[in-house]
This record gives C-alpha cells, structure tokens and sequence, in this order.
C-alpha cells in the first residue's frame, strides 16, 4: 500500500510527514509538493518526492499514479482559488483511481456559514461525487494561528478581539497532524466525517489561560469590527489581509467553531492535549527565537 499526502512542506503537511514516518516505513510513503527541492530532506530518508502543483493538473496525474490512499491538505488563498485548486486535485485523485481520499476541511463544513466554509462545502461535495471512500477531517481551529497574538501579549499588548464570546476548539496543529496520520494509515475510516475540536472556549478564556502560563494578568480589549481593523492596521497588518481577519472574528463571534467533539480521543487514543500544555509549547518557542 502506498499513500501519500499533498502541502507535505507546509506546517500541517510536515508535522503530518514526520508522524507517519514513526510507524510507516518509508518506501510506502510519498508526498506531492510544488518545490521538491525543500522537500529534499524528506528525499534523503527514503521518501518518495513527487512534483504536484494544484494549479497544474498535469503534474498531478503524475504525482498522484500509483497511490492507494491520499491525503489532500487544504491550499491557502481565496476561496475561489481554493475552490479550483482543489477539485483539480480531488478528479486527479479519481483519474489515478486512488482507493481512499482524506481531506482536512473545516468545523461542520456542510452547514457552516464561516468565512472560510465554501472552500471546505465545494470539496467535500467534489471528494462525494467521485464515489471514493473518503474521510472528512473537519478541523477546528489551530492554535498556531493566534501566535501573533500571544507575541503581542508577551510583548506587553492586551489580547484585542471583535470575536465578543463566540467559542472556539483550539487544539494545536500536532494533534491535528496525528489524527490525520491516523486516519491515512489506518483501517476502517472510509466514509467518514471526524469533527476534530479541543475543549470550547471564548477570548476571554484563551487570554485567561495565556496569562496562566504566563504568570500575569492579560488584559482583554473587546472592540467592533472597525476598531478592530484600525488596530490591526496599526501594528502593521497588510491592507489586503484585514478584511480576512475581521471575517474570522465574525465567524467566530456567530458561533461558527463552536462544536464540540471527542473525536480527537478516537483518534488519538488519547485526550487532545490540554490547553495550558499547548500554550506552553507555543510560548516556549517563541522565547527561543527572540
């Protein structure tokens, strides 16, 4: 059997990468990446480095031959763009007549009015069409993505939201890598939905842990999406990012994350790892690069 997951030089993917590697010997696995040279290293361990660009098709019938199960991860971009991209990977999946396809798409996809939802509705509707056995991994949210935040935090900033107490699954990017590794290497996930959440909390809960880790008190600045946008701008944030993530803090402020699984403990075997653990983790990094 041979599998092999897309992105495998992005954050997710390489976190997915080496997880597999602890239990798949590497002959069996390949990935698909757009620059094979910084996947070189990966090469170097047995690792079978294909060329696959989303935008190109062509490259990815020849990525995608011979492979039995596929992960695809999520492109970044516009949904548009998303959108495109990935149907071109999932029918290049069906062209290559892969026997299972896993996808990392987002929190309750099918009904979900996130910003970020149509992308995840349009494949998981595209990966059904194809009749593959298929597993949705409807991710939360990473925890990852508040490090500026938390920098912010440490730097002395106040944790600033427009998100009002709209809950969130945080769980960091490792456990969502394992759960992925889990289900593309192991048996019985076909024609499967795993809705993959940590423990629901709002703002004010995240900076209230924060602060624990910390050892002082983060002061929480609850603004309109205006304000918002104006701080934002303030330290620094590109122009055309901003209406993105005032999006994201209305999602979340509309209740779009606020689903609550144990899924996570299915796949793992073990609970997601707890919050305070995981902001340790990320603080910790961060001081190491100063």
């Amino acid at each position: 059997m041979k599998m092999l997951v897309t992105g495998a030089t992005g954050r997710l993917g390489s976190k997915v990468v080496e997880t597999l590697l602890k239990t798949v010997p590497a002959k069996q696995l390949a990935v698909s990446v757009r620059n094979p040279e910084k996947a070189e290293g990966l090469s170097a361990r047995g690792v079978d480095v294909r060329h696959g660009d989303f935008d190109q098709p062509e490259t990815l019938d020849r990525a995608f031959a011979g492979i039995d199960r596929i992960l695809i991860i999520s492109a970044d971009g516009d949904n548009e763009t998303r959108i495109r991209q990935h149907t071109n990977a999932v029918t290049a999946a069906a062209r290559a007549e892969v026997k299972f396809i896993a996808y990392t798409s987002i929190a309750n996809a099918k009904e979900s009015k996130n910003l970020l939802a149509p992308t995840h509705k349009a494949t998981e509707e595209a990966i059904l069409k194809t009749g593959i056995p298929y597993s949705f991994l409807r991710n939360n949210w990473y925890l990852e993505n508040e490090i500026s935040g938390i920098q912010g935090v440490m730097a002395g900033a106040p944790w600033v939201t427009s998100a009002e107490n709209g809950k969130v699954g945080w769980a960091p990017q490792q456990d969502y890598a394992e759960a992925a590794a889990a289900v593309l290497a192991g048996n019985g996930h076909g024609r499967t939905i795993y809705e993959l959440s940590g423990k629901l909390m709002t703002q004010e809960e995240l900076a209230s842990a924060l602060g624990n880790v910390l050892g002082k008190e983060v002061i929480v600045q609850q603004v309109d999406d205006a304000t918002y946008t104006d701080i934002m701008k303030s330290v620094g944030v590109p122009e055309f990012l901003l209406p993105f993530l005032v999006g994201i803090q209305e999602s979340i402020r509309e209740g779009t994350l606020e689903v609550e699984s144990n899924d996570f403990e299915k796949l793992l075997g073990r609970p997601v790892t707890p919050i305070k653990e995981a902001l340790t983790q990320i603080v910790n990094g961060i001081s190491q690069t100063k």
